[in-house]
């Protein structure tokens, strides 16, 4: 049924963003996500999902501020390296800190930053719903996407 489960999951495609928190020390950890979306406009609440298996999963677990980078089609490397738990994620560059002390990529197509509103378990994951406390909008472009266990670009001209 898992492997069944996850052909099934490859066949939608997604966007690609990269999560990222600090610790209590205000070191920076992050991971690639594809599981982002919105949950309300009134308040502004956005989802992500955490695997529990994942390094940055226990500074996750306890935050209390996440901010998400949503990813340009330049940005595949990044995604791969964020994707991949024994890389050195922030050592090559890439990121800003913002005015309200979190981390995102610099030029990402957009970004928000994020107070946790809720954390719900949800099987081998967590579930972090954020309330949206700034955003920033940059230039238009393509978006990383996701489809079929590879990265994609959209056709503009549809």
């Amino acid at each position: 049924m898992t492997d069944d489960f996850k052909e099934v999951m490859a066949r939608f495609p997604t966007g690609v963003a990269i999560a990222t928190t600090c610790d209590e020390d205000g070191d920076p950890h992050g991971l690639t996500v594809s599981s982002f979306c919105s949950v309300s406009l009134a308040p502004p609440l956005v989802l992500i999902c955490v695997a529990k298996s994942a390094r940055c999963f226990p500074v996750f677990a306890r935050t209390g501020e996440f901010a998400v980078s949503i990813l340009r089609e330049r940005h595949v490397e990044l995604a791969l390296r964020f994707a991949n738990s024994k890389a050195r994620k922030f050592g090559d560059g890439g990121f800003v800190r913002t005015s309200r002390g979190g981390v995102v990529v610099d030029n990402a197509l957009a970004t928000v930053e994020c107070k946790v509103d809720r954390r719900h378990d949800a099987g081998d994951h967590i579930i972090l719903v954020g309330e949206v406390v700034d955003q920033l909008l940059s230039d238009a472009g393509g978006p990383a996407v996701y489809f079929n266990r590879k990265f994609a670009a959209l056709d503009s001209a549809r």
